[in-house]
Parts: structure tokens; C-alpha cells; sequence
């Protein structure tokens, strides 16, 4: 992304994204669109809040949404445990 999209809300930054990716496809199909983005966005996002709180994942979860044990499972899938 160049310095000018890094300056957007993020869901425009999301917005450009997924139509520079249909451009890249050139005409190809492409499935499961929804699971790809969030399986792309879920592990930065979840890395991110646990260093922001210290991996306190209380605060974490607290932060994202989920319950506890929802962000422990998040956790293990991603292999990001310490």
C-alpha cells in the first residue's frame, strides 16, 4: 500500500485492498473471499492487542470482543502463544 492509503480509516484501506486484489486476478475466479480476509486480518490484529496489553489476555479479550476462552483458541490456531 503506498504512503497515501496508510492515511485512510482502515475500512477504506480494506476497501482498496480488496480492489487491488480483483485487479490482480486478471479474470480469475476467486472463493471464499471472506474467509481469506478475515484468516489475513485475524492474526495481526490478535498479535497486536496481546502487545499493546502485555499479553494480558484478559485485557485482550476484553478489547477484541471475545471471551477468554474464544481468544486462548484464536491463540492457539495462530501460534501465538509466548
Amino acid at each position: 500500500m503506498s504512503s497515501d492509503t496508510n492515511n485512510l480509516p482502515l475500512c477504506r484501506q480494506v476497501k482498496h485492498a480488496i480492489e487491488a486484489y480483483f485487479e490482480k486476478l486478471d479474470g480469475h475466479e476467486v472463493n471464499n473471499l471472506h474467509a481469506m480476509v478475515i484468516s489475513q486480518v485475524e492474526k495481526p490484529l490478535i498479535k497486536s492487542v496481546l502487545e499493546h496489553t502485555q499479553s494480558n489476555q484478559s485485557k485482550a479479550a476484553k478489547i477484541l470482543g471475545l471471551s477468554r476462552g474464544t481468544l486462548r483458541k484464536k491463540i492457539a490456531e495462530h501460534q501465538l502463544e509466548n
